[in-house]
């Protein structure tokens, strides 16, 4: 079973997450729509600042459901990160919950359509959806290997 994770460790994963995508998307953001490199960086800051509050929401819920179900089907004292297939449906969730919270934020921000927000927002899932499978799945990965280490 995996070790549950502290409110610390859940922010810091969320910080990482989100200063990582930050730092991807303001300058891309910037050049991709054409407005000044302020005016895309506090969009990206806003949506960041929702999809910190919602990764942790999200990855409360998930991970007390995981447990549940893992409970049920086979317990077991091993540490091991969640198998490829639980962080694709992990990602895919996580990312069709922010899409309610970010088309109409961006489509205020960007003083556009719900319509064109939408569409700029599937660019970002276009982005999000492998980073947010990758950046997981390296995470967790790293944390299987510093919590084996540490029983150790």
């Amino acid at each position: 079973m995996t070790q549950e994770k502290t409110l610390y460790e859940r922010f810091l994963h969320a910080v990482l997450f989100e200063l990582v995508a930050l730092l991807l998307c303001a300058p891309v953001m910037s050049w991709l729509l054409g407005v000044s490199f302020a005016h895309a960086g506090l969009l990206t800051l806003m949506i960041s600042l929702v999809a910190m509050a919602w990764n942790v929401i999200f990855n409360s819920i998930f991970d007390r459901l995981e447990r549940r179900w893992k409970a049920k089907a086979a317990p077991t004292a091993v540490v091991e990160p969640r198998r490829f297939s639980v962080r694709i449906a992990h990602a895919v969730i996580f990312e069709a919950g922010l899409i309610l919270a970010v088309v109409p934020m961006a489509a205020w921000w960007l003083n556009i359509g719900l319509v064109e927000a939408f569409i700029l927002d599937i660019g970002l899932v276009l982005f999000f959806l492998p980073y947010t499978l990758v950046f997981n799945w390296c995470y967790d990965k790293i944390r299987a290997g510093m919590l084996k280490n540490a029983t150790c």
